[in-house]
């Protein structure tokens, strides 16, 4: 899947441990470590620590400018990605939807909200040029 040798890494806060892990292996994601301040995730290929940091968790959360998340070059793994985000009843921020229709940039869109209120963007461009 992955065609570079290079590893993308993010910190993010989580206000409690057991719920970070049981969202992001609901997910799909691998738990590599786990330590009594943080856990570990290959999150899709790339790594993400979530940080036991209650205080840091933002109670209002918007779109933008703060999300991460995974732009699909497959749109069979977008669709198995929103397939098991409903089988398991993962919480939606927004539900999916089009974004640019019509346009070279045209891409098929969801997000997540983790328990920490972190925003995760799952994405599909038609146009593959326009992942970047």
């Amino acid at each position: 899947m992955r065609k570079t040798n290079k590893v993308f890494h993010l910190a993010i806060p989580c206000k409690e441990l057991d719920e970070t892990v049981d969202f992001y292996q609901k997910l799909g994601c691998k738990l590599a470590r786990r330590y009594d301040d943080r856990v570990t995730f290959d999150f899709f290929g790339d790594q993400v620590v979530c940080h036991l940091s209650p205080d840091s968790v933002d109670e209002n959360p918007k779109m933008y400018p703060r999300h991460y998340g995974i732009t699909f070059l497959d749109k069979g793994e977008y669709d198995q990605a929103l397939a098991l985000a409903l089988e398991e009843s993962l919480p939606f921020f927004k539900e999916p939807m089009v974004r640019f229709k019509g346009r070279q940039e045209e891409h098929m869109t969801f997000f997540l909200i983790d328990p920490a209120n972190n925003l995760l963007e799952f994405k599909y461009y038609h146009d593959a040029a326009m992942a970047y």
